[in-house]
C-alpha cells in the first residue's frame, strides 16, 4: 500500500471515535526502511502491527533488503534459526520505535507490535513460557507483545506469561467458548500478578478472533450441499440465509460475552487496581469470497474496546468507502438465532466442529509458512556463504 492511499480525513481515522482501534496485519523491513510505516502511523491512523510467520516469509523471501544481515549471521556463525530471530526481531524493534509515540500517548492502551512464538511449539506449555520469556527480554521494547495461540496448550502459557508482566497477543480464536477462556486465563494471570503485590497496570492482551475462515469453511459446506441439489426452495432459501453471515454473528455474541466478563466481581477487582481489559481484536478481515463487501469484517463490527487488524488490501478499502458506525451491538439477537439455526436439520452444520477444524488449520497455516521461510534462509545462507 502506498502511503499516498491513506490521508487524515480518511475513514480509518474515523473509526477511532467509536472506540475501535485499527491496527495493521503486515509488516516489512521495505516499510520501516522507506519511511512507509512511519507515515501510516502518523497520518493514516493506525496504531498497532500484528505480524506472523506467513508475513514474514512473504517480506523476507527473495527479498535482497534482508541479505546484509544474513551475511553477517553467516560471518559470525549463527544457526539458521538464530539469522531468523536476528531479522525478525531487528523488524519488531524498530517498528515498536516507530509507535512508541502511540503507546506514549495512549497510556499503553495502543502502539503494540505483535510477534508470534514459533508456531511449531503450540501445543508445547513450558516451550511456549520459555520462548515468550526470551522473546521479550531480546526485543526488549514494552510495547512488543508476544502472540501465543489459545490452544489447550497454550492458555496455561499464557497465564503464566501475564503474571509475569508480558504482553499477550491470544491468537487463532475461533469459537467462542475458546474466545471467553482466553478472558479467563488473563484474569487468572493478572489476578496472580497481583496476589504478589505486583503493578497490573502496564499489562497488555488482546484476543484475536478469526472471522473470514469461519465464513469461508461454513459457505463451502453450504455450496456442498446445493451442489448435492435441493428439492424443496424452503430448504435451499435456509441454506443460502446464513451464508457469509454466521462470522459476524459469532463476533457479535463474543462482545456480548465480553460485556458480561468485565461486569463480573473478578474483573471489577482488578480494574480497581489500574488493569486494562482485553480487547477483542477481530482478525482475519480479508473477505475471501468476491460477493461479499470488501470491508464487511469492518463494518459490521465497529464497537468500544475493540481492535480490528487489517491486511493492507482491507486498510485501503476502508480508508476508501467503509461507513463507520457503532454497530457491534446492532443485530445481536439476530446473531444468536443464526447461529442456532446451523442446528437445523436442514442446515445440519456442527459449530463446534468447524472451529475445531479451523484451529488446526490454523496452526498448519502458521507452521508451512514458518517451515518454508527456514528453508529458503537455509538457501540463502549456501548462497551467500564463502566458499
Amino acid at each position: 500500500m502506498t502511503d499516498q492511499a491513506i490521508k487524515p480525513s480518511n475513514h480509518l481515522i474515523e473509526i477511532k471515535q467509536y472506540g475501535q482501534s485499527i491496527w495493521m496485519d503486515n509488516l516489512t523491513r521495505d516499510m520501516i526502511q522507506s519511511g512507509e510505516l512511519k507515515k501510516l502511523v502518523e497520518n493514516g491512523g493506525i496504531c498497532g502491527i500484528t505480524s506472523n510467520p506467513s508475513i514474514f516469509e512473504k517480506a523476507i523471501k527473495g527479498n535482497a533488503v534482508y541479505d546484509t544481515d544474513i551475511e553477517a549471521g553467516v560471518r559470525n556463525g549463527l544457526t539458521v534459526d538464530k539469522i531468523y530471530e536476528s531479522l525478525i526481531f531487528a523488524d519488531i524493534r524498530n517498528a515498536c520505535e516507530i509507535l512508541r509515540p502511540i503507546y506514549e500517548e495512549s497510556n499503553g492502551l495502543d502502539g503494540y507490535v505483535s510477534i508470534e512464538v514459533p508456531p511449531t511449539i503450540s501445543h508445547d506449555t513450558q516451550a511456549t513460557i520459555n520462548e515468550a520469556r526470551r522473546y521479550y527480554q531480546e526485543i526488549g521494547q514494552e510495547n512488543v507483545m508476544i502472540k501465543i495461540p489459545g490452544t489447550n496448550e497454550g492458555l496455561p502459557a499464557v497465564e503464566q506469561v501475564i503474571s509475569e508482566g508480558i504482553n499477550v497477543n491470544v491468537t487463532l480464536l475461533f469459537s467462542i467458548q475458546s474466545y471467553v477462556e482466553s478472558a479467563w486465563t488473563y484474569i487468572r494471570g493478572l489476578e496472580k500478578r497481583a496476589a504478589e503485590g505486583k503493578d497490573i497496570s502496564k499489562i497488555s492482551s488482546v484476543a484475536s478472533f478469526f472471522l473470514s475462515r469461519i465464513d469461508n469453511n461454513i459457505d463451502q459446506r453450504i455450496n456442498n450441499k446445493l451442489k448435492k441439489g435441493v428439492d424443496d426452495i424452503n430448504f435451499e432459501a435456509k441454506l443460502r440465509d446464513v451464508k457469509g453471515k454466521i462470522a459476524i454473528a459469532n463476533a457479535k455474541i463474543a462482545y456480548q460475552k465480553y460485556k458480561e466478563i468485565i461486569g463480573s466481581d473478578r474483573w471489577q477487582a482488578l480494574a480497581a487496581k489500574g488493569a486494562k481489559v482485553q480487547r477483542l481484536l477481530w482478525a482475519s478481515t480479508s473477505t475471501k469470497d468476491p460477493s461479499y463487501s470488501d470491508v464487511m469484517y469492518v463494518d459490521e463490527l465497529i464497537g468500544p474496546d475493540t481492535v480490528n487488524t487489517l491486511p493492507p488490501s482491507t486498510l485501503e478499502a476502508c480508508a476508501q468507502h467503509c461507513n463507520p458506525q457503532a454497530r457491534i451491538e446492532t443485530g445481536v439477537e439476530e446473531a444468536y438465532n443464526l447461529i442456532e439455526s446451523l442446528k437445523d436439520p436442514d442446515i445440519n452444520i456442527c459449530l463446534d466442529e468447524v472451529m475445531e477444524e479451523l484451529l488446526l488449520e490454523g496452526i498448519d497455516k502458521f507452521i508451512q509458512p514458518f517451515q518454508s521461510l527456514m528453508k529458503s534462509i537455509e538457501e540463502k545462507i549456501n548462497l551467500l556463504s564463502p566458499v
